[in-house]
């Protein structure tokens, strides 16, 4: 069995199309399908559904990807164990971040590149279901998530901070002169809120049902960004995570209020798969984010005042 022909097949199964799956690859289309063709044959099974195009993967094909994704991981933690003994891991570190997280990513590049300078971290933005499935499938080599609200499984998991909300509201609105709010005044008030694949509007949601209220917002959006964008130019209002609350403070059109009865906190940090042997890129994010100068970076997180 061939390496390359295992990952042509998890790369088309990636991507679903044959000429961007050898693209990818680096071969041609025909040197692509004479592979995934020999690994056929080897396993006596036919993996793809095939009518000219890719259709999709056959129920055999479905079975194996998770075997040949971990081989492939396998291999490649193996060439990086493998290495010069002294020398710095080096290529891309992928990571998925859920939104809420994002300002807690930026203290990885710094700290990572003090043991491995040529280490890349590669930030993507994910949902947290994203994460789970990103992670199981070898796509990712770590995320950033919330931690005890729909738990992860098969993971071990470093916790960086707890979550607590703020309302943002027009400066100028209804609002003004305010130093703290309800939940049902908050959800009486024209809303933008995540949309509901973000977990973050699901906990959200569970916190208004916790407290008997019901939101109705008139605008949603997967993006903080949006969302402040909205409150800023919009007249809306919206319920945001501390750390992004505290990029709106800095907007002078913008008041932020804590809420009258805060909610449960909601542990945010790193998750990476529970494997052993650990693999060299997941030893070397751990080791970022237990380093006392990781803590330090992100101690302002941790501050929720």
């Amino acid at each position: 069995m061939q390496i390359r022909h295992l990952q042509y097949f998890v790369t088309l199964a990636r991507v679903g199309h044959f000429r961007r799956a050898a693209e990818s690859c680096g071969v041609s289309q025909p040197t692509l399908s004479a592979g995934l063709n020999s690994l056929e044959t080897l396993l006596g099974v036919e993996l793809v559904r095939r009518d000219r195009r890719f259709v999709g993967l056959t129920a055999e094909g479905e079975a194996a990807l998770p075997w040949a994704q971990q081989m492939l991981h396998d291999c490649d933690g193996m060439l990086r164990a493998a290495g010069r003994p002294g020398i710095g891991l080096s290529g891309r570190l992928r990571l998925g971040v859920i939104p809420a997280a994002m300002p807690a990513a930026g203290a990885i590049p710094p700290v990572l590149a003090i043991d491995h300078p040529d280490l890349q971290p590669v930030i993507l933005s994910m949902t947290s279901r994203e994460i789970e499935r990103a992670l199981h499938a070898h796509d990712i080599d770590g995320g950033i998530t919330y931690l005890e609200s729909e738990p992860l499984s098969g993971v071990i998991s470093w916790t960086f901070y707890e979550e607590r909300y703020r309302f943002a509201t027009p400066a100028d609105g209804e609002f003004a002169g305010r130093s703290s709010i309800s939940w049902a005044e908050a959800a009486s008030a024209p809303l933008c809120l995540l949309t509901r694949d973000m977990q973050n509007r699901r906990i959200l949601d569970a916190q208004m049902t916790r407290v008997g209220v019901e939101m109705r917002p008139r605008a949603t959006a997967n993006s903080y960004t949006a969302l402040l964008s909205m409150v800023r130019m919009g007249g809306l209002s919206s319920i945001l995570p501390h750390p992004q609350a505290r990029t709106a403070e800095r907007d002078p059109s913008i008041l932020v209020l804590p809420f009258d009865d805060p909610s449960p906190p909601q542990a945010v940090g790193l998750v990476v798969l529970d494997r052993h042997p650990m693999s060299a890129l997941t030893r070397a994010i751990l080791s970022c984010v237990r380093s006392a100068e990781f803590r330090r970076q992100i101690e302002p997180l941790r501050d929720t005042r």
